[in-house]
């Protein structure tokens, strides 16, 4: 076994773990921070598969923004709003859930389906693909094509965003504005 394989399995029972524990635990500041992890893991899963822009994007986006806003929407919850949703949980099973289990039931399924019945190695066109050379091999250009396509482009779409980003960043802090009393 390679260093690369303990570091993957060491890297998915970490996302695993603290992703369950995001979804059983009954304190949100503790769900929050494992989600903290969470992505984290994920970001080193990124890094092991060659992604680096997704991994830096990972960590961008969601830890850097993603949780922070999460974060934010947590300190600005009255408290007892959190009182009645931490109310809420004390029931894991309840006939309202039953839908959302037998789903996610039926894709656990599915997956150990694929998992177990599919040869990867044997599929048609992943064999045409490494007969035609058609495979990527990690380089430095990966990560500097897509910067050079996005400042280049796709710059109008990118700066769309930003602004789409921004004017729902100060309609978050509007609403979240106390109103004086009078």
């Amino acid at each position: 076994m390679s260093l690369v394989q303990v570091l993957f399995y060491i890297m998915g029972f970490i996302a695993v773990a603290s992703a369950i524990f995001v979804a059983a635990t009954k304190s949100l500041v503790r769900s929050i921070f494992m989600f903290f992890i969470t992505l984290f893991a994920l970001a080193g899963l990124y890094v092991l598969a060659l992604a680096d822009f997704v991994a830096i994007t990972q960590v961008v986006i969601y830890v850097g923004g993603i949780l922070v806003l999460i974060l934010f929407a947590f300190m600005l919850s009255g408290k007892e709003t959190l009182n009645y949703i931490s109310q809420q949980r004390k029931q894991f099973m309840n006939i309202s859930k039953l839908p959302a289990l037998l789903l996610a039931g039926l894709f656990l399924v599915v997956l150990l389906n694929m998992i177990f019945k599919v040869d990867a190695g044997n599929l048609a066109w992943i064999k045409r693909s490494i007969e035609n050379k058609n495979v990527i091999t990690p380089n430095a250009a990966m990560t500097e094509n897509i910067g050079v396509n996005l400042m280049t482009s796709y710059l109008l779409p990118f700066e769309a965003i930003s602004i789409l980003l921004l004017v729902a960043l100060v309609g978050a802090a509007h609403l979240s504005r106390k109103e004086p009393q009078s």
